[in-house]
């Protein structure tokens, strides 16, 4: 299904192309567009004329725009089994097929921040050793994002990042180098990093494998094929593809053939060109003529032998000559009778007086055509024939037999007198019966239209589990955010648990009652010294209003002075208040209020401090 161009989008991805050499007019425009939607959004920006504006004055923003365009989500071993496969299974065969001392070459495509070159760098000093990998293989690790060449040349990682390395093999080949690692310098040298776009660079060529994983999904159908054919050239005749488990070149096997479909692991197909018949000798011996003839005659009668009618062939002279297999079979006739007269045979008159129509043909050097012969079966059941009667004929125009065509057409012969029964009971008209004709005519086109949607299903789908891919692909990007966010969440708890604590210990070691309160007079704290106090315990005293106490305190006469307080008419007010504490007994009770600070206009609410006056 095509999708729908939007012009303003198209003219951002020129846009790109001419200012930064980036063109990604073959990438999905489904997955691309979402991903520019995504960096849009971040700035509030809506449409894509006002983000090419933006582009226009902050230059700095094209790094950020291909980053979130690229992904580059990538990983040591990724897909860990069919690694596995490619160095047990495949590249063995592929190097013992190879001269002793011949050069390696490998190009890793859409290589990304390294990961995947570097894997195929431990595999292959695993099988040919330190030595054999420095002197014969090249790895060729290319992408279109400088950043990530940038980050991949200098081969520096984090633990996390070699979580699916085996253990030995980060012993191996990893050295640690502060709190990263980086891959052994030595075996560093036969990795080659470049920049190098695959839609409009010339490939590397003369490649033994070539692995570009999970970077086809990202391109249309019509680009795919380009690509495809490129790395088909770059490829040895014996050549190994590697692809991304989202890739099954289907529709590509004139280029590719599968080694392993499972773990998307091809060989290159090499052209099966037909030799031009005029590059054959000129002159050839007498036997070799004679075989080449032998060779047609064979040819002749296998395709004789092969055709779908039943077929005979009778001489000048009345003689049955040749009939073939379905001739045979239809009418009884075997190889002994072929040579006999014609006369002789029961299929001389059944189910159709041959000789009179053979006379006729002989006469008139015409093709006669007989339709609907009758011949009746064992039981009820019958057989309608067109027979055709066709004169043979040399270059001399010398009259030499004639073929007799049996062609079935019970079947139709059937349908015609089911129409012809069904009109007499129904009465239809001429227009009736030249409707159903048309009927069967569209009937016709539309059974080649289905044809056609079916062999294109098998794209859509493909091109669907590719977009499902690039989606997995984002989410696993948006997790990593994520932990990160989540991270920084747990120590920011963490920090407030402490200062929670420190809080509750110092309201806790107070001597004198402490009670918080906000806007809506409710009470937010309640220490010790204020249920030693009054008698009420934080968790009975917490979230109610601070004037609906029942309390030994004269709460009623607090209203005006809080009230001053958050309105920020005075900083703080003392006073002293008759009362009766916790044991019923008489006291003077000291208080202070002050303001507990909140926004720029406003204060959040109260803090009253109380103390049993001596």
């Amino acid at each position: 299904m095509e999708q729908e161009v939007d012009p303003s989008f198209e003219t951002l991805l020129e846009y790109l192309r001419q200012s930064r050499g980036f063109d990604f007019t073959g990438y999905k425009r489904a997955s691309l567009s979402r991903r520019v939607l995504r960096q849009m959004q971040s700035y509030g920006i809506e449409t894509y004329r006002d983000y090419q504006d933006y582009l226009e004055v902050h230059p700095d923003e094209f790094v950020l725009l291909f980053n979130t365009v690229l992904i580059n989500v990538t990983a040591f071993f990724r897909d860990t089994i069919a690694w596995e496969y490619l160095q047990n299974e495949v590249l063995p065969q592929l190097f013992a097929t190879k001269p002793e001392r011949s050069p390696i070459r490998i190009w890793s495509a859409g290589c990304a921040s390294g990961e995947e070159a570097y894997t195929l760098a431990m595999i292959l000093a695993k099988l040919l050793g330190r030595e054999q990998l420095r002197q014969r293989v090249k790895i060729y690790a290319t992408d279109i994002d400088e950043e990530s060449l940038s980050q991949a040349r200098q081969s520096l990682y984090r633990a996390q990042d070699l979580e699916a390395v085996p253990a030995d093999l980060q012993t191996q080949f990893f050295e640690p180098v502060g709190d990263r690692l980086i891959f052994d310098p030595d075996l560093r040298r036969a990795v080659i990093f470049g920049r190098h776009d695959l839609l409009q660079d010339a490939p590397i060529s003369r490649l033994d494998l070539l692995v570009c994983r999970n970077t086809l999904m990202y391109f249309n159908a019509e680009t795919q094929g380009r690509v495809l054919k490129r790395l088909h050239f770059a490829l040895n005749p014996t050549g190994v593809l590697f692809l991304g488990k989202a890739e099954m070149l289907l529709t590509h096997a004139n280029l590719f053939t599968p080694i392993n479909l499972q773990h998307r692991i091809f060989r290159r197909v090499t052209p099966q060109n037909r030799r031009d018949f005029s590059l054959l000798d000129t002159s050839p011996l007498e036997e070799d003529l004679s075989n080449i003839l032998e060779d047609h005659r064979q040819i002749g009668e296998l395709a004789f032998e092969s055709l779908p009618m039943a077929q005979i062939v009778i001489n000048i002279n009345g003689i049955l000559v040749l009939a073939n297999a379905t001739a045979r079979e239809l009418f009884g006739l075997n190889l002994m009778d072929l040579g006999r007269p014609l006369q002789d045979l029961e299929i001389s008159y059944r189910p159709l007086e041959l000789r009179s129509y053979i006379d006729q043909v002989s006469r008139e050097r015409a093709l006669i055509l007989i339709h609907d012969v009758l011949r009746n079966l064992s039981g009820q059941s019958s057989q309608s024939f067109d027979v055709q009667f066709k004169p043979l004929e040399n270059k001399s125009a010398e009259f030499l037999g004639v073929s007799i065509t049996f062609v079935d057409v019970t079947r139709y012969h059937d349908l015609q007198e089911m129409l012809t029964h069904s009109n007499q009971e129904l009465e239809t008209t001429n227009e009736e019966l030249e409707s159903s004709n048309e009927e069967l005519e569209t009937t016709n086109e539309e059974l080649q239209s289905t044809n056609e949607e079916l062999e294109t299903t098998n794209e859509e789908l493909q091109s669907s589990n590719e977009e499902l891919e690039t989606m997995n692909e984002e989410l696993q990007s948006t997790n990593e955010e994520l932990q990160t966010i989540n991270a920084e969440l747990q120590q920011r708890t963490g920090e407030l648990n402490e200062a929670n604590a420190f809080l509750s210990s110092l309201f806790t070691s107070l001597s004198l009652g402490v009670i918080v309160i906000d806007r809506q007079l409710h009470i937010l704290t309640w220490n010790h010294a204020a249920e030693e106090l009054w008698g009420l315990r934080f968790n009975e005293a917490q979230g109610k209003s601070f004037l609906g106490l029942d309390i030994g305190l004269p709460v009623e006469q607090l209203r005006d002075p809080i009230l001053q307080c958050l309105k920020g008419e005075k900083d703080r007010q003392e006073l002293v208040l008759k009362a009766r504490n916790r044991r019923g007994q008489e006291i003077q009770c000291r208080l202070s209020i002050s303001p507990l600070a909140g926004g720029e206009t406003q204060q959040r609410g109260a803090i009253l401090l109380m103390e049993e006056v001596k």
